[in-house]
């Protein structure tokens, strides 16, 4: 909720209350501000001026040549590019030496050889948001449609001498969402009057009740529908400092008659439609469910299908507004609007919050119908309106509302005691403090004791326990003197989960690998979610996506490490390397909560440092990555329950991947990104893996076992073998170890030969073998016999040869 701070001294006195102050405050009492915002900071020297000539300048085709009278003797002559500018029309002018936003300096210069001193603004140089500007001035200057004086502070008549406070509200406090609500808030911490608005007007001897009549078919969500008519209304601007209020909270300026309806938005908290009576259809106003099928045209112009869980308001015939939300192209207020049928009403939240998701249409109106509107402002809200359009648009207001009513205002009536509010509080607040606390947020209260019975306004309709009149009298009375207590109670050391000891181990030996992490987007494109994904599933779609680019929940870490590779490639980074531990979400059905699991992934890109002392660099391959992965599971003592398997993952390159098994069960794959996806992603050689982390933090493999330094040495053997193609290392070395008995103790490979001399469709793989015994000295003889199994075992379930 964006608040002005001179718009809110109409209501509380401010006085010696400055607007950072009021800010501090209202913090300080449970609204949150995130801001306050001067509008005019960085301004001077704008005034308004007068333009007495406009011609076309003799050099140039787009630009004209204004005299313009700025109120200070003689004209000065500016140059101008805007396309609306005219003679006679008054406009802002930057003086020279006057400063714009950015600390823009305007001086005298020559454009196209003729002199120019001062700068006719748009409003958005003056720094007001395009998106704001009212349509007819959004491509050029603006023209001030109030009879303004030449020379006058333009500053303070654009209202740009406000400052603007953020309020970040809580969902529960919907009071707020409105001039008034925030008024009865300040007006309460500052211990001061509101002042309401004057509704005073003069109604014809026309009854409204003869142009209009209202029916409600559906009262559990629409217990009240008030209509007023407005005859003779003139549609033209809004006055300028209506408009300015508006653009200060956020909204763009239509007209006179959809201005006031907003501006009463914001005073009231209470949404209001204006339709043109006139293209209304009928003299009936009927307020139903769709049916299944039926179509609007919205003021958006778009057609929409309505189903019969929407809320709509009718001409008795045909839809003509999504109730609460947004009203139709057919029956929108335009220029030759004469007579207004107005809308007040009250919507239950849930109808509207349906139609809104439904259709993704979030409005101001939906917003406030959501969270819930005081049902005592239906009524006055439309009067005030309709005394603003008797006065900024000559209207002549109808005599009385016509309305249907099904609801019955009961205001919450709660009780708290004295003890217990200084029990939970810690305080001892007085009886006379507690009741002067009530008294500044005017709520009627009762005491009877140490008893207090509070009725509570349908403005607050957060209030409905004793604990919200608890936290009431605490945010009043200062959270900043509430006693400051110790916790009692056992102590228990802190320390980290299993779990957590172990993702913290994976980050430390990933970044001490030389790995940066990541933190990336759960959200992606159709195409991207079902990339890389270990385990297959339907990716989870959202229901109000913020793009296409965003609208699935990924089942790969991999897609957005690799759009931050070629983020960073593309800027001249050409040696990356990233990790990311983060969740992956996949689909359990219709209806029920995705599965969220934690992956970890790597990406790399260009040259590896190897050695960086010696400055070695390497293109990163995929040992590199096996490298890393296998230190991380030595780190997490897994190392003899992995294995490697020769793989073919779409996406990933067919000769140099492989999968990942942990004790036979696969946890993930590593590789090499292939070529075509390389070009997809504007990468060259690139290294990817992405592991399972649940099955590597969960697994318990058994108790470690600390043996004494070997006493005795070692004897070692090599062998080399020849073997299909298709083997791989990995398969060999299992069998080498089953094989190889308890003086094995260690294999390792050193050698793949392809080359001459080897027999077609053969290579040959060399393995280093270490044999040995903590209790004594191995002879020559078991060494040999040992070997000798091994050898044996390759042969005749490898289909080995020894080379030669």
């Amino acid at each position: 909720m964006l608040v002005s701070y001179k718009w809110l001294q109409e209501y509380v006195d401010l006085e010696n209350v400055s607007a950072k102050e009021l800010a501090e405050k209202i913090t300080r009492s449970g609204i949150e501000v995130d801001g306050v915002e001067q509008l005019s900071k960085g301004l001077k020297g704008i005034v308004v001026g007068e333009v007495l000539e406009c011609v076309q300048h003799p050099q140039a085709d787009k630009l004209k040549k204004c005299l313009v009278d700025i109120g200070e003797g003689e004209p000065v002559q500016i140059i101008c590019g805007a396309p609306n500018v005219a003679k006679g029309q008054k406009v802002v002018v930057a003086k020279a030496g006057a400063v714009l936003p950015g600390n823009f300096k305007i001086k005298k210069a020559k454009l196209r050889g003729e002199e120019s001193n001062g700068m006719i603004c748009s409003l958005q140089e003056l720094g007001i948001e395009g998106k704001l500007v009212p349509k007819e001035f959004t491509d050029g200057i603006y023209v001030f449609t109030d009879d303004v004086e030449v020379g006058a502070d333009a500053i303070s008549l654009l209202n740009l001498d406000d400052e603007v406070l953020e309020l970040d509200l809580t969902p529960n406090r919907a009071d707020a969402l409105n001039m008034l609500g925030v008024a009865y808030e300040t007006a309460a911490i500052l211990n001061r009057d509101v002042r309401l608005p004057e509704i005073e007007m003069e109604e014809s001897d026309e009854k409204a009740e003869g142009y209009v009549s209202v029916t409600i078919e559906a009262p559990e969500d629409n217990p009240l529908y008030t209509a007023k008519i407005i005859k003779n209304v003139k549609i033209g601007p809004s006055p300028l400092w209506m408009q300015t209020r508006l653009m200060s909270a956020g909204i763009r300026p239509h007209n006179n008659v959809v201005d006031i309806t907003n501006y009463i938005l914001l005073e009231y908290g209470q949404p209001l439609h204006a339709f043109d009576y006139d293209r209304f259809g009928s003299n009936e106003v009927v307020v139903r469910r769709a049916h299944d099928g039926e179509k609007i045209v919205t003021l958006d112009y778009t057609e929409r299908t309505l189903t019969s869980e929407q809320l709509v308001i009718t001409n008795g015939k045909v839809p003509v507004a999504l109730a609460g939300v947004m009203g139709g192209a057919d029956t929108e207020v335009k220029d030759d609007t004469t007579t207004i049928l107005l809308e007040s009403a009250y919507f239950s939240g849930k109808p509207v919050r349906r139609t809104s998701k439904y259709h993704g249409l979030r409005s101001e109106a939906s917003q406030r119908y959501e969270r819930g509107v005081d049902p005592e402002r239906v009524r006055p809200a439309a009067e005030r309106a309709a005394q603003l359009m008797a006065k900024y648009a000559g209207g002549d207001v109808l005599q009385g509302l016509v309305e249907a009513n099904h609801l019955t205002i009961e205001p919450a009536v709660v009780s708290v005691s004295l003890e217990k509010i200084n029990r939970v509080l810690g305080t001892k607040i007085s009886k006379e403090e507690v009741k002067q606390i009530f008294g500044r947020l005017q709520f009627d209260v009762q005491v009877e004791g140490s008893l207090f019975t509070v009725t509570v306004p349908t403005r607050r309709g957060d209030i409905t326990i004793e604990e919200d009149l608890i936290e009431e009298v605490a945010r009043l009375y200062g959270y900043d003197k509430l006693p400051k207590t110790l916790p009692r109670g056992a102590a228990t050391p802190g320390g980290l989960s299993k779990i957590q000891q172990k993702r913290r181990m994976t980050r430390n030996l990933l970044e001490g690998a030389g790995l940066f992490q990541a933190i990336t987007y759960s959200l992606t494109s159709e195409e991207k979610s079902v990339m890389f994904s270990i385990e297959h599933r339907e990716p989870v779609k959202l229901a109000m996506p913020m793009s296409e680019e965003r609208s699935r929940l990924r089942l790969s870490l991999i897609p957005q490490l690799l759009e931050s590779l070629s983020y960073n490639t593309a800027r001249k980074n050409e040696s990356v390397a990233l990790y990311e531990i983060g969740s992956v979400f996949l689909n359990e059905g219709e209806g029920r909560q995705p599965e969220e699991r934690e992956h970890i992934a790597g990406a790399m890109t260009g040259l590896w440092v190897d050695h960086p002392w010696q400055g070695e660099e390497k293109p990163v391959d995929f040992y590199v990555a096996k490298g890393i992965l296998e230190g991380l599971f030595k780190k997490l003592g897994l190392d003899h329950e992995i294995e490697w398997k020769a793989a073919q993952i779409e996406g990933m390159h067919p000769g140099r991947t492989a999968q990942i098994y942990l004790a036979g069960k696969e946890i993930g794959f590593a590789g090499q990104l292939h070529p075509q996806t390389q070009k997809e992603f504007d990468l060259k050689n690139t290294i990817l893996f992405e592991l399972m982390a649940e099955p590597l933090f969960d697994y318990e493999h058994p108790e470690l076992h600390y043996e004494p330094i070997p006493r005795f040495p070692s004897i070692s053997r090599d062998i080399a073998l020849v073997v299909d193609k298709g083997m791989n290392a990995g398969a060999l070395e299992s069998i080498i170890k089953k094989a190889g008995g308890k003086w094995l103790k260690d294999v390792r490979v050193f050698d793949l030969y392809e080359g001459e001399h080897m027999p077609e469709g053969k290579k040959s793989i060399a393995f280093s073998l270490k044999y040995a015994d903590p209790e004594r000295t191995l002879t020559d003889e078991e060494v040999a016999a040992a070997h000798a199994k091994v050898v044996e075992a390759v042969q005749q379930k490898a289909g080995a040869e020894l080379r030669s």
